[in-house]
């Protein structure tokens, strides 16, 4: 075992398997100790408890020493180093432990069915073997070798050589005296022997601050949770007979400090959950909060799936800002992308030297609309890595759902590409068959081990069953967007008024599937960036129509079937594009038409939380049922909304510039309706025409109204 080849790749760093020489190893009837120690003039031997073991001798002149020891059981072991000049050091040797991974942790991995993977890889603050250290592991399978190095061995890679586990391709080490807070990477060696660049930990807890990319070992979590009943209250609810309004945040350009630094989780919780709780929101939608290192990318480019960005503090600020949103009764959604894969050179991209989270293949592993690469969902080490990195956010942070974003883009292997440019699957089919069991997964794995939470896409085709449970051939997922709702009304909506008669089924076509998914209404960040414009501005007219013309759609669209969805900012009718580089306009809060579109939203959320009608069947086809679908030359749209053992709720939206006097409509049933919203309301900023605040029905449920100039207006019975 010790031969001088074997010697000379150990003194440099280059050899495989450092645990089979350095360590505490049987020697004849004793045992023996090797370490190596770099510069060391003389090394002495001890026990963790301090008994002297040996005085080792140098075998090589690059470091490596070796002595009898006096001690009859195998232990790790201290040393004390004398350097030239007097100089010495005392460390713990990493090669005088065992393991830490165990047998049982190699089958379930290599099963791929591991679903606590995150206590095992990664960095882990522990007590290993009578010593204070943290733990190591990283997944690197065809690595020649895998160290850890950090500021502990000065970035030397000669220096904490990992330990192979050859039948799932792993690499440990417990290093001794490393712990919280210190900054590593892996400096690998891919199979062809050239040095990789420095990677980050794929299970990194924590990050260094962009532009620095290191990972950094995170404290053992000690978060209290007293969030019992918010959770419970969940666990006990069926979500789609729940009111769900949803507020849209990207954490960093909410608002700002007066430096116009990112606020800290800390100081976020202190202004938006106070702010969600008083506008009616039941739940807030974070855009990715997952390491990534560009922010223009939003974080969609995400390269540390496992750590909340160090752009707002240490993570256990983010677990704070959780609890506190629970308490207050607001539920966490987080945007989560296994359909993004950056290729930076610390990240996952090229892991091991080899195509080893995504597919070799371009014609699989590519994505031309973003320049990314795809991860090989079919490999179960990667579908295992994802599912788990889903558990790990309802297990470490409590967050109550998933937003899983661009799920299209995985769902189609010829998605934006040319004839030629993809491989279709084991059928001949477009359709990723390795990506649809894998979100099956991912969704019969999160609800089946978090009650109570959800999940979402973002899924931009009419796949079937996209919400449909994963055991009936569905993909799995609680809900979807309807992306057909928010591009059939903006489209109507932009246009001028007098010419809307002629697109009426722009408003209407959307009954036709609104029932088909458990859907959400979307009016997300994607409508208003990139010259897109902001919601106010995409409708049409002057200023006054653009404003009554906003308020009624929302209004039009809290009444609408489905859960509701608003970016940031369009509460108040943001005049300009969001872009990340700064705060909302909160000023435009000090006009009256601003603050009259956001007393608007308040005014619907607690509507829509109120009566069960406007969102107990919002999924279900019984909660709807149309009053005037075809009154397109006024460009009036009625409805009503049901849910059984209360009232029901009529909506009424109209969108032209006329006030419709005397206009007549059959109500569900007869006798006297209370205008519980009317868009147009003076305290909004409207013309204040409507009906007294009430409408009487005859005996056939006929009642002539008075609908308002581009408004909403909802009744319910009078009783």
């Amino acid at each position: 075992m010790l031969s001088p080849d074997r010697i000379e790749r150990l003194v440099q760093g280059f050899d495989d398997d450092p645990f089979a020489l350095l360590g505490v190893h049987p020697d004849g009837k004793g045992l023996v100790a090797r370490v190596m120690l770099p510069e060391a003039e003389a090394v002495t031997a001890y026990t963790l408890a301090g008994k002297k073991a040996a005085e080792l001798e140098r075998l090589h002149p690059g470091g490596l020493f070796a002595g009898k020891l006096s001690i009859r059981k195998r232990q790790p072991l201290r040393y004390h180093a004398v350097y030239p000049g007097g100089g010495d050091y005392w460390f713990i040797d990493p090669y005088s432990f065992g393991p830490v991974l165990g047998p049982m942790d190699d089958y379930y991995i290599a099963e791929g069915s591991h679903v606590r993977l995150f206590d095992k890889m990664g960095a882990h603050v522990m007590e290993h073997e009578g010593a204070e250290g943290t733990h190591f592991a990283v997944w690197a399978p065809n690595a020649k070798r895998v160290s850890v190095v950090g500021d502990f061995n000065r970035w030397d890679g000669r220096r904490h050589v990992m330990r192979c586990r050859r039948d799932t391709g792993i690499w440990e080490i417990f290093v001794p005296q490393v712990g919280a807070g210190a900054a590593y990477k892996y400096e690998i060696i891919g199979p062809d022997g050239v040095t990789l660049p420095l990677k980050a930990d794929p299970f990194a807890f924590r990050s260094e601050l962009r532009p620095a990319t290191a990972s950094v070992v995170a404290p053992v979590p000690s978060h209290a949770w007293t969030d019992q009943a918010h959770r419970d209250h969940w666990a006990k609810a069926d979500p789609r007979r729940q009111p769900i309004s949803i507020y849209e945040v990207h954490a960093g350009s909410w608002q700002r400090d007066p430096d116009g630094n990112f606020l800290h989780w800390d100081a976020l919780a202190e202004r938006l959950i106070p702010y969600v709780v008083e506008m009616g929101f039941t739940h807030i939608e974070f855009m990715p909060i997952s390491e990534y290192p560009y922010d223009p990318s939003w974080g969609y480019q995400t390269t540390g799936l496992y750590a909340p960005t160090a752009r707002f503090g240490e993570p256990e600020g983010f677990a704070r800002f959780v609890e506190g949103a629970h308490r207050a009764g607001i539920g966490i959604i987080l945007d989560w992308v296994p359909a993004h894969f950056p290729v930076d050179d610390h990240g996952l991209a090229q892991f091991d030297g080899t195509a080893l989270y995504e597919h070799a293949d371009p014609r699989k592993g590519f994505h031309p609309d973003w320049n990314t690469a795809i991860y090989n969902f079919g490999r179960r080490e990667v579908s295992s890595f994802l599912v788990n990195n889903a558990l790990f956010w309802a297990e470490r942070y409590h967050v109550d759902a998933l937003r899983v974003d661009a799920v299209a883009s995985m769902l189609y292997l010829d998605y934006s590409r040319k004839e030629g440019e993809w491989l279709p699957n084991e059928h001949g089919g477009r359709e990723n068959l390795e990506a649809v069991s894998f979100l099956q997964s991912m969704n019969k794995a999160f609800y089946g081990s978090h009650p109570g939470t959800m999940t979402m896409a973002e899924e931009s085709t009419s796949w079937p069953g996209v919400s449909l449970p994963a055991h009936e051939g569905g993909l799995g997922f609680g809900f979807k967007w309807n992306m057909g709702f928010m591009h059939d009304t903006l489209e109507y909506l932009k246009r001028e008024p007098i010419h809307r008669q002629h697109h009426h089924n722009d408003i209407t076509f959307g009954l036709l599937y609104a029932f088909s998914e458990n859907f959400i209404l979307p009016l997300s960040h994607d409508e208003v960036v990139h010259g897109k414009a902001s919601l106010l501005h995409k409708m049409a007219g002057d200023d006054w129509q653009k404003f009554a013309t906003l308020r009624a759609y929302y209004a039009m669209m809290w009444g609408y079937p489905g859960k509701k969805l608003l970016f940031m900012g369009q509460e108040f009718a943001q005049r300009a594009e969001w872009s990340e580089e700064r705060a909302l306009d909160w000023h435009l809060l000090d006009h009256g038409p601003h603050s009259g579109m956001q007393a608007v939203v308040r005014d619907l959320n607690r509507l829509y939380r109120s009566m069960p009608a406007l969102h107990a069947r919002d999924c279900e086809g019984d909660g709807f049922e149309w009053l005037l679908a075809d009154a397109a030359a006024d460009s009036v749209f009625a409805w009503v909304r049901k849910a059984p053992d209360a009232p029901p709720v009529v909506v009424i939206s109209h969108f032209t510039p006329v006030t419709r006097h005397g206009y007549g409509l059959r109500l569900p049933m007869e006798g006297a309706w209370r205008e519980i919203m009317n868009s147009d309301a003076s305290d909004y900023g409207g013309s204040g025409v409507g009906n007294a605040g009430r409408v009487i029905a005859g005996p056939d449920g006929w009642a002539t109204l008075t609908i308002p100039p581009l408004g909403t207006i909802m009744l319910t019975p009078d009783v």
